[in-house]
């Protein structure tokens, strides 16, 4: 197998690319060794002994993968987080999501006649309070309250 260096370095500047982008024939690379002018390299560029590789990008296949994963909530655990629990999740939007709960399962209550307005009222000014730490916990102190039997 000869040493094609010259060949390909000829061949990278009259094709104006690097030598890694370089392709030479292997079944042609005793007739090639010969070849010392870049009048010789053209005239095998032009057979298509010699060719340009096409440029090779980044893969994405890897940030694909792990972006699915991530959607499917992966890699989220303490070692992936920036900031603290309050930067990620804001103490206002916590607050919208549990306190909307709250209401939302008061005005069930009412509606299904399961307590009067005046607890309604009642409850619905503690938990604007910040009482209750959630649904659960608002059920447990209407309960323990006497105001909905053991099993609702």
């Amino acid at each position: 197998m000869p040493d094609l260096a010259n060949q390909r370095r000829l061949a990278a500047s009259l094709l104006k690319c690097g030598e890694g982008r370089v392709w030479i024939d292997p079944a042609s690379q005793e007739e090639l060794a010969d070849a010392v002018t870049r009048g010789d390299i053209r005239s095998a560029i032009k057979a298509g002994v010699i060719r340009r590789k096409p440029k090779r990008g980044t893969s994405r296949v890897r940030a694909r993968r792990h972006a699915a994963e991530v959607a499917d909530g992966r890699h989220s655990g303490p070692g992936s987080r920036r900031g603290s629990p309050f930067s990620r999740l804001p103490r206002k939007d916590r607050w919208m999501r549990r306190i909307r709960a709250q209401r939302e399962l008061l005005r069930s209550l009412r509606a299904e006649k399961k307590i009067p307005a005046a607890v309604y009222r009642e409850f619905y000014r503690r938990a604007k309070g910040g009482m209750f730490r959630s649904r659960a916990h608002l059920l447990v102190n209407l309960r323990l309250a006497g105001h909905l039997p053991e099993a609702a």
